[in-house]
Formats: C-alpha cells, sequence, structure tokens
C-alpha cells in the first residue's frame, strides 16, 4: 500500500452516539479527495459501544483503522493513533467536528506550506466562533492566558482539538510525550517549540457544541498542574534532543 497523504486520527472515548455520524461525514469528504487517506479511531477506556461501531465501519471501509488502546486518557489515544498512522500528514480529529471536517484543507499544501506543525486556532485572524456562550469563551481564554504567561508565548489558541503533524515531526514528538490527559497538547507543542519546529496557527470556524466534556475551571487547574509537571521534565532532560 503507497503512503498516504493523510492519515485523520480520531480519539474516541465513549462517542457511540456521535461516532457514527462523525464517521459518515468524514468519509462523504474525504472519498470525494484527489488524495489518498486513512482514518483511525482510536478507543480506550470506553464502556459503550464506540469500538464496535468503528469495527461495523470498516468493514465496508478498508482505509478505516480501528485501534484499541489499553491506557486510558486522550493523550494516549492520540499518541498512539499517530505513532500507527503512515500518512505524510497526520490530523486530529475531535469526534464532535465542532470544525467541519471540510477546514482540514487548510491544514497542508497546497493551502498550507513550509510547516512542521499546524494548530487549528479559533482566535487567530480570520478565525470564527458560533454558539459559545460567553462563559466558556472567557473559560477558554482564561487557560489559554496561563498556557501563554507560564509556557507557550505568542500562541493564541493552543487547546483546540484539531491540529496536523507533517510525519517527519511526528516520531520525534510523539515519542517523548509524557502527559495522557488533556494537557498533552501544550506538551506537545513546547516540544516542537524546544526542537525550533515551524508552527503555524491556521484560522478556522468553530462550531460550540454542548455536549463538549471540557470542563473551564477544572481543565485551568488540571492545566496549571501539568505545566509545571512540563517544566521538572524539561529540567530533568526527559525532553532532551535523542542522540
Amino acid at each position: 500500500m503507497s503512503t498516504p497523504l493523510l492519515s485523520l486520527i480520531i480519539p474516541a472515548y465513549n462517542e457511540e452516539n456521535r461516532l457514527p455520524r462523525a464517521l459518515e461525514q468524514v468519509f462523504a469528504f474525504l472519498e470525494k479527495q484527489p488524495y489518498s487517506f486513512e482514518v483511525l479511531v482510536v478507543e480506550n477506556g470506553s464502556t459503550d459501544r464506540t469500538l464496535e461501531i468503528a469495527t461495523q465501519f470498516a468493514l465496508n471501509k478498508p482505509n478505516l483503522v480501528p485501534i484499541h488502546e489499553e491506557a486510558k486518557g486522550k493523550g494516549n489515544a492520540v499518541k498512539r493513533g499517530f505513532l500507527s498512522a503512515q500518512g505524510e500528514y497526520r490530523f486530529i480529529c475531535d469526534t464532535d467536528l465542532s470544525m467541519p471536517i471540510e477546514e482540514v484543507l487548510k491544514f497542508f499544501p497546497p493551502q498550507l506550506n513550509d510547516f512542521d506543525v499546524a494548530i487549528g486556532s479559533r482566535e487567530a485572524l480570520g478565525a470564527v466562533r458560533y454558539d459559545e456562550p460567553p462563559y466558556r469563551h472567557w473559560g477558554g481564554r482564561l487557560i489559554n492566558f496561563l498556557i501563554r504567561v507560564l509556557i507557550l508565548p505568542g500562541f493564541q489558541d493552543t487547546q483546540c482539538g484539531f491540529k496536523c503533524f507533517h510525519a517527519e515531526a511526528t516520531k520525534e514528538i510523539f515519542e517523548q510525550q509524557t502527559l495522557t490527559g488533556w494537557s498533552f497538547d501544550i506538551e506537545l507543542l513546547y516540544l516542537a517549540r524546544k526542537r525550533k519546529l515551524r508552527i503555524k496557527e491556521v484560522p478556522i470556524n468553530w462550531y460550540f457544541d454542548a455536549d463538549s466534556k471540557v470542563s473551564a475551571v477544572r481543565d485551568a487547574i488540571k492545566m496549571v498542574s501539568d505545566i509545571f509537571r512540563i517544566h521538572l521534565n524539561s529540567l530533568r532532560g526527559r525532553y532532551d534532543l535523542n542522540p
């Protein structure tokens, strides 16, 4: 099998309700594109039919790869997916599709060139948020403020669940990932910046999902804890370049 241009990695935890619709939309769009692709659904820790649904869907879609990851946590699911993928460009895609799948074209050539990591941004010039309650917006901005002050200055939106990594950057970054929960994004971007990789923010259209599992207060507290963990890992040489 030739190397696909795009690998779409979907971490899926207890997503039996949203996953069928997401897969229908993803394949309806990608099958119309002129490039080759694969879709990896990585289920870990679910107590519902998420893995069964992905496996059944794959019976008619040979380029869908269902994966069961034993280790819990979104960070673990994403890491497993990226290290299992074969594509030249590898893209994290949340099951809620709060960024419409059509926007994926913004993240690789010909629309985007000369990058190693491209991150979807709800704050970059040209981005539009739809239907987001004010409390969620300002909670997210608080989290981003903490991230910019403490670890990643310059990025306006590190927590959007849509990011693209070139294959050459994947192995170098993901093999040193240690965070397994929601904060894995900032660790990956920290590693990318430490390696002086080219990171671009891509403005997207984003639609609020009332079923989101993110909690602004809880996740802000956890984020601060994880930021100090990243600093400690760095001091201990955990993120030093491999010889």
